[in-house]
């Protein structure tokens, strides 16, 4: 089974499990992820990674030169 393939398949048991589990299982779920969202280890782990990415020795906003 190829990557699209397994994804397209994993997206689709999603959309079935989901939409079974329902509306108050789909608001715990994003309860939860707001939840996450605003932690404080997070900010920190997402304030670390831009620090990183700003080291890399390349940049999406440069162009190649030449």
């Amino acid at each position: 089974m190829g990557f699209k393939t397994g994804l397209l398949i994993g997206g689709i048991v999603g959309y079935v499990l989901g939409a079974k589990a329902g509306r108050e299982r789909y608001e715990q779920i994003k309860n939860w992820l707001g939840a996450a969202a605003r932690s404080e280890s997070l900010a920190g782990l997402a304030e670390k990674g831009r620090s990183m990415a700003e080291r890399l020795p390349f940049s999406i906003d440069r162009t190649p030169e030449g």
